[in-house]
């Protein structure tokens, strides 16, 4: 039966206190606010959840009341003299465009051979969010092109990260080109939607043919601010989460990544990345140095030539390594330290309704609302700091619409780390978008959730069975976090 019926009680001041929720053949009953829900056929029941007040500020005392196309490059208040100078250091280091060695500012030179940006704010722009070309754009501008081959290995002629632009005299690895296919749904109560997604293709390739079991993954940079606050969360404390075996019973299995530290070798848990596929600030920042900019440092002191690119590799270099142990500890130091803007008009009473359903239909399981910082983190200011990110860290399965088909370190093709949410209703404002996923396909809140699949189907069909009213609660309180 694919009847849905939904049927809302109102109780004292009209809060929504129970709803009772047909899906398919499955009958649920939940409770505003508790999160409980009994299933009468095989649909697991929503963990409880405790939602942070609207009066918690997000990044705790990394927390900024700037709210305009700044908001995300803003600083944690409280620094010391000496680290809000190395912060503006670090900022001036993520908007430096690097020039071709030899130049004449040698600190600032060793541009690729090949790279995707000439600096961090080429992809990550004023700290905030990539999209994929939109309209008649041609290229890519603030996203990227991961390949392997089907185990996850590099490749050989073009390694794991394709580069479409190079110095002058040096062939790039190729080029990108890219298609848009839609899908058409509908939610239960009849209203239409469509779901629109980039399909990518390497073309002009300068290296040979990729291999018929390549992966190709595309990935739109990340936001930066708040990234210090998820670096100094104790591992116990993510793993404290994790349900690989789904012991529980309630559909979510998330899991750790893990990732030998590129220094140390020792194994970390992944934090950051798409697949959580780097455990620390210092491996993620050199990983994209070189990777995207094509800037060696102490982490990364080869260029990134595969064999197979011979003019790449007798290109000429500037100072070795290009990002000194100096400047890439200032580089570190200013992502540790941003900070996170608050929320909208958290108060409003669509806000909070809003906030309730969040929890009600299950989108709180991965995106946790709360984590708690260590005790002797890398700076004072990040110890003992609840904030409010809605993350886990951890990698879910999310079906096959949104696998790339991948493998990443222990991450498979299906799997993605759950995003962090807060700041991303600013997003409009900073960067002028609001492209959310991995790879940009979704225009919206509404649409990111309804391409929700694998560990997630249950919380996406509760979401797509919802009245409008409640929909709309439901985005105005992401866009509000």
């Amino acid at each position: 039966m694919k009847a849905t019926l939904e049927r809302r009680v109102a109780l004292i001041g009209g809060v929504t206190a129970a709803s009772l929720i047909l899906v398919g053949a499955v009958l649920a009953v939940s409770v505003s606010g508790h999160g409980l829900e009994t299933a009468a056929a095989a649909e697991p029941a929503v963990k409880h959840v405790e939602m942070p007040s609207p009066d918690a500020l997000p990044g705790a005392a990394l927390s900024t009341r700037l709210t305009n196309s700044n908001a995300f490059a803003q600083s944690a208040p409280g620094l010391t003299f000496q680290q809000r100078r190395d912060f503006f250091f670090g900022n001036r280091l993520f908007n430096t465009n690097w020039a071709v060695a030899p130049g004449s500012v040698t600190k600032f030179d060793g541009l690729g051979p090949t790279f995707n940006r000439v600096s961090c704010s080429g992809c990550h722009t004023r700290d905030g969010r990539g999209r994929p070309p939109l309209n008649d754009e041609k290229h890519l501008d603030s996203m990227l092109i991961r390949i392997s081959d089907g185990q996850g290995n590099p490749l050989p002629q073009y390694g794991d990260q394709f580069n479409d632009r190079a110095n002058h005299g040096i062939p790039a690895e190729g080029r990108v080109a890219f298609h848009w296919e839609t899908q058409k749904g509908e939610y239960a109560d009849g209203t239409p939607y469509s779901l629109t997604k980039p399909v990518f293709e390497l073309t002009d390739l300068n290296f040979g043919p990729l291999g018929d079991d390549v992966r190709i993954s595309p990935r739109v940079a990340s936001e930066v601010y708040g990234v210090g606050l998820l670096e100094a969360v104790p591992e116990k404390e993510i793993l404290a989460w994790a349900d690989p075996d789904d012991s529980d019973g309630d559909g979510i299995s998330g899991r750790a990544n893990y990732q030998p530290d590129p220094e140390t070798g020792k194994m970390l848990i992944g934090r950051f990345g798409w697949k959580a596929n780097q455990p620390t600030l210092r491996a993620q920042n050199s990983g994209a140095a070189a990777g995207d900019i094509g800037i060696t440092s102490p982490v990364h002191p080869d260029e990134n030539c595969p064999p197979a690119q011979t003019a790449c590799a007798d290109a000429p270099t500037g100072d070795h390594p290009d990002l000194s142990e100096e400047f890439l500890r200032k580089l570190t130091h200013y992502t540790r330290v941003l900070a996170v803007p608050v929320r909208r008009k958290p108060k409003a009473p669509e806000v909070m309704k809003g906030s309730r359903i969040f929890a009600d239909i299950g989108c709180a399981a991965c995106h946790r609302p709360s984590m708690t910082t260590g005790k002797n983190t890398a700076l004072d200011v990040l110890n003992d700091q609840t904030f409010h990110a809605y993350t886990d860290l951890l990698l879910h399965d999310m079906g096959p619409e949104l696998a790339d088909n991948r493998p990443d370190v222990k991450a498979t093709g299906t799997e993605w780390r759950t995003p962090p949410l807060w700041g991303l209703g600013l997003v409009p404002v900073v960067n002028g978008h609001l492209r959310l996923l991995h790879d940009g396909r979704a225009d919206g809140f509404a649409e990111a959730i309804l391409w929700h699949g694998g560990e997630a189907e249950a919380s996406k069909e509760r979401f797509r069975s919802l009245s409008e009213a409640d929909r709309e609660a439901l985005i105005a309180f992401l866009k509000s976090i």
